[in-house]
C-alpha cells in the first residue's frame, strides 16, 4: 500500500520556529549573503541589535508528509515581511515602543502563511518579549525576567519526620537549602490605550513586591506569607502571583502570569497560560 493510500487521525496541532538576525544602520544588510542562519541572518555588523521572533501556527498535518506547514514559509514569511519593517523603525524612529510594532508584524507574517499564526513574540532581549496572539488582539503581552536568590525547607508540620523524609528527600534537611530562583512576570497591556506603558515602572513594582521581599532569606522563616504554606515552586510562583496582582493594578498593569523556575529545569507558571 502506498503512502497516499494511508488514512490518519490528523488533530490541530501547533508549529513553533525560531528566526534569529541581527539589524544595525547599514540599508543593504537584508540582502546580505546567508551564511549562518542558526546564530543570525542578517548576521552582525558593528554596533547591531541582536533579535528573535519565534512564529506559533495552528493547523493539521497533511496525511502523506507529515507537513503541516513548511518551515521555510515561516522563515521567509518573517525574513520578508516582519524584519524589514523592524529594520525601518530603527532607521526612522529608534524610541519607538516595540509593542506598537506587534500588530503590523503579526499581520505580516500571518499573511505570507495563509492566515495560521496563532501567536507571535518579539524577543528584544534575552530575559525581555513582546508577544501578540490571535484570540487577545489588540491586548499584547509583555514579559520581563527577574531573579533573586533564598533558602526553602520543604516539610508539612502535620507529618511526621519519617513522612516528610520520604516525600521530600534532601529537600527536607533541616538546615534548608539554596536556589538561584528566576521569575518572568508577564502583564497585558493595550498599544492604544491613552496610558502609556513604561518599562520600568513594571521593574519598580516587581523589585519591590517581590525581589525585595524574597531575596537572601529563609522563606520558612523569614517570610510570613510561608508561616503555614509550604515553599514550594508551586506555592513560589502562586503566592507571588496574588502579592503582585494588587501591586500591578494600583500601577495600572494587568497581571497574566508569573513564572517561577528554581533551577534550569523546573519551573510552575501561575495561573496556567
Amino acid at each position: 500500500m502506498g503512502l497516499a493510500a494511508i488514512a490518519y487521525d490528523c488533530p490541530m496541532l501547533l508549529l513553533t520556529r525560531t528566526v534569529r538576525f541581527c539589524l544595525g544602520e547599514a540599508p543593504d544588510e537584508l540582502t546580505s549573503a546567508r551564511h549562518n542562519t542558526f546564530a543570525a541572518w542578517p548576521s552582525m555588523s558593528g554596533l547591531g541589535r541582536y533579535y528573535e521572533i519565534e512564529v506559533r501556527c495552528v493547523g493539521e498535518a497533511d496525511p502523506r508528509t507529515g507537513y503541516f506547514l513548511d518551515i521555510r514559509e515561516i522563515d521567509e514569511a518573517v525574513r520578508g515581511g516582519a524584519i524589514p519593517l523592524i529594520a525601518a523603525a530603527i532607521r526612522s524612529d529608534p524610541a519607538v515602543d516595540p509593542w506598537s510594532l506587534l500588530a503590523p508584524l503579526f499581520a505580516a507574517v500571518n499573511d505570507r502563511v495563509g492566515g495560521r499564526t496563532r501567536e507571535l513574540t518579539w524577543r528584544l532581549t534575552p530575559f525581555h518579549s513582546v508577544s501578540l496572539e490571535e484570540h487577545s488582539m489588540p491586548r499584547c503581552i509583555v514579559r520581563q525576567h527577574f531573579e533573586f536568590a533564598a533558602s526553602h525547607r520543604l516539610n508539612c508540620a502535620d507529618l511526621s519526620p519519617q513522612e516528610n523524609r520520604r516525600l521530600f528527600g534532601k529537600c527536607n534537611n533541616d538546615a534548608g537549602h539554596g536556589h538561584n530562583y528566576r521569575v518572568e512576570v508577564a502583564v497585558l497591556i493595550d498599544p492604544a490605550s491613552p496610558r502609556p506603558f513604561h518599562l520600568g515602572t513594571l521593574e519598580a513594582v516587581v523589585n519591590r513586591t517581590i525581589v525585595d521581599r524574597f531575596d537572601h532569606r529563609y522563606l520558612n522563616v523569614d517570610c510570613p506569607e510561608f508561616a503555614h504554606v509550604n515553599p514550594s515552586v508551586e506555592n513560589i510562583a502562586r503566592i507571588s502571583h496574588d502579592l503582585l496582582k494588587p501591586a500591578l493594578a494600583q500601577a495600572g498593569l494587568n497581571l497574566r502570569a508569573v513564572t517561577i523556575w528554581e533551577t534550569d529545569k523546573t519551573c510552575c507558571t501561575y495561573p496556567a497560560e
